[in-house]
């Protein structure tokens, strides 16, 4: 039989639909993510640290903020090139894909889409340059996935907010040189920038985590906290505000575990071919043949789930239930991809020298943030149906 002219990661000739610009995005992040990121990602995992070292360089690639306009010193990138660094970064681990994320979609994102022109000049060139590192406070220790059961509190004192909660699982929570952090007010939930070092306001790590070991994770704690108003993001109120920054962030994680997919299927076929038992090498059985075409072809679903998402998303006609039905699909795709490479790489696959257990690990957390696997479900349930079933 004659050589496969396909990429086998790549089965549906993705690659091929994408503008020379998206190819270039992709190839420099992948680049970024062979020569930095895999070398030190499993010690990163072990030791429970985020390679801080990073973020200049992927500032200097143009990866926070990408799609946000060039006057603000973003790279100014289309939403199938933020996929595509998504998918790249989230290859070599989800929490360095986790960081971009909430950098870009949840704290630069609505201080653009919902900030004041004074607060977008402040802060995004800033953070682009990855000088200010943001996290997003919105997530409470009682509510889930029900973020209108909001106990945190902003009340109007003269000029100033007086802020009072706690917010939980916070990424990049002690990385962070401002909060993004929604609240309750007599008008509705509201979002305020709050600066590290504000009396009564403290972020906690939080340590003893089994999955993304190498991402920053933190609690907030609000105690009287006093900001101005000047730091309210003026053009939002209620949910949609939060909201509408998940639905950024969700789409770009339909785009990461396709990376941490491909990451597994490319190592469990590489271990497949040299590990020999029974005088074969297991890559001539039929059990796992058919377990490697299985991950390629929901790898190819997802890939092209994702790249349809992003050109509705650059047409401007992407919907929250697509968004869903993608988070959904591909995260759940991602995670039973690294246990199956799990298991083919036998005793081998329980140690970060591999990524399968790291990824699954990772990813343990990416079907639960932005929503949950049942969360994105009753979305389409509710699509289909006309009923709410939450």
């Amino acid at each position: 039989m004659a050589a496969s002219t396909l990429n086998p990661y790549d089965l549906y000739d993705v690659r091929s639909m994408l503008s020379e610009e998206e190819a270039l995005v992709q190839d420099t992040v992948a680049r970024f993510t062979d020569e930095r990121v895999l070398p030190i990602i499993g010690d990163c995992f072990d030791k429970g640290v985020f390679p801080t070292d990073l973020i200049p360089e992927m500032a200097e690639l143009g990866l926070l903020g990408s799609s946000l306009p060039t006057e603000y010193g973003c790279a100014g990138m289309n939403a199938v090139a933020y996929g595509l660094i998504c998918q790249e970064l989230e290859r070599g681990d989800s929490g360095i894909r986790s960081f971009a994320s909430v950098q870009s979609s949840l704290c630069m994102y609505p201080i653009y889409a919902y900030g004041s022109e004074d607060q977008r000049r402040q802060w995004l060139p800033q953070m682009a340059a990855g000088k200010v590192i943001g996290c997003f406070g919105l997530t409470e220790p009682h509510g889930g996935s029900d973020p209108a059961n909001m106990k945190t509190t902003a009340k109007r004192d003269g000029g100033d907010w007086i802020i009072n909660g706690a917010k939980m699982w916070i990424t990049n929570g002690n990385l962070a040189h401002i909060a993004v952090v929604w609240a309750q007010t007599e008008e509705g939930i509201q979002g305020f920038i709050v600066e590290k070092g504000t009396p009564g306001f403290v972020a906690q790590e939080i340590h003893k985590k089994m999955s993304l070991r190498a991402s920053v994770t933190s609690g907030l704690f609000f105690d009287n906290v006093r900001v101005p108003d000047a730091n309210r993001l003026p053009n939002v109120k209620g949910l949609k505000g939060p909201l509408g920054c998940l639905t950024q962030a969700r789409y770009g994680i339909t785009w990461g575990p396709i990376g941490a997919a491909i990451a597994c299927l490319r190592e469990a076929t590489e271990y497949s071919k040299t590990r020999v038992l029974f005088s074969r090498p297991i890559a001539a059985t039929q059990s796992v043949q058919l377990k490697l075409a299985d991950m390629a072809r929901r790898i190819t679903q997802a890939q092209l789930l994702s790249l349809q998402l992003g050109r509705l998303k650059d047409a401007g006609k992407m919907q929250p239930t697509q968004v869903s039905l993608a988070k959904w699909n591909n995260v759940r795709m991602a995670l039973d991809i690294a246990r199956e490479a799990r298991d083919i790489l036998g005793g081998a696959g329980i140690t970060t020298e591999y990524c399968p257990i790291r990824h699954a690990l990772n990813l343990e957390s990416v079907i639960t943030y932005e929503g949950t696997e049942t969360v994105h479900q009753l979305v389409v349930g509710r699509e289909l149906t006309g009923i709410n079933a939450f």
